[in-house]
């Protein structure tokens, strides 16, 4: 790929209304820098539903196929696709964390009462390998302890090719009644 001239570089530039570079600015990196942003896809345009509250929720449970359920436990298969993977091919890291939330969230409310609100206090995430595009992880979620004012549930991400472990996850939650007024 051809090096853009500083003249292509500052008319790009200026024909972005909200882009203001400084003119310190070494003008081959810049151009670099823009490049990357487009090879990562920051130019696109999301759709607009994308932008309604909620979307994301659906659009990570997507991903997941539930295996098991009872009470305390949760048994999921998570299939590795292309939209939730970053430039690099695998898992992004932002994706993980989510499913953390979703999932941890979904196990602690299998032994909490519906009158209960969840308000999640602390969350310890541990990322110990990447994951490949394509590739098929097991997720067991388990409730470590459960009173009434507290729920704590621990989560495992494993290879289903190998066993590996990927990803681990401590989530603590506070159990709070309804307010009623």
């Amino acid at each position: 790929m051809a090096a853009k001239t500083s003249s292509e570089t500052e008319k790009e530039c200026s024909s972005s209304q909200s882009l203001k570079i400084s003119k310190d600015l070494n003008f081959r990196r810049v151009s670099e820098t823009l490049d990357l942003f487009r090879a990562m896809g920051t130019n696109i345009i999301a759709p607009e539903n994308s932008n309604t509250h909620g979307f994301f929720d659906g659009f990570l449970r997507s991903f997941i196929k539930l295996d098991h359920i009872q009470r305390g436990r949760i048994a999921c298969t998570l299939l590795v696709k292309g939209p939730i993977c970053n430039g690099f091919g695998t898992l992004h890291g932002g994706a993980i964390g989510s499913f953390f939330v979703i999932l941890s969230t979904a196990c602690a409310r299998t032994v909490t009462a519906e009158n209960k609100e969840l308000f999640l206090g602390e969350i310890s995430m541990s990322y110990l390998s990447g994951t490949l595009i394509d590739e098929e992880v097991l997720v067991n979620a388990s409730v470590v302890k459960s009173g009434r004012k507290l729920t704590v549930v621990a989560l495992e991400f494993k290879l289903k090719k190998t066993g590996n472990l990927l990803y681990t996850t401590h989530a603590t939650f506070y159990n709070m009644p309804v307010a009623s007024l």
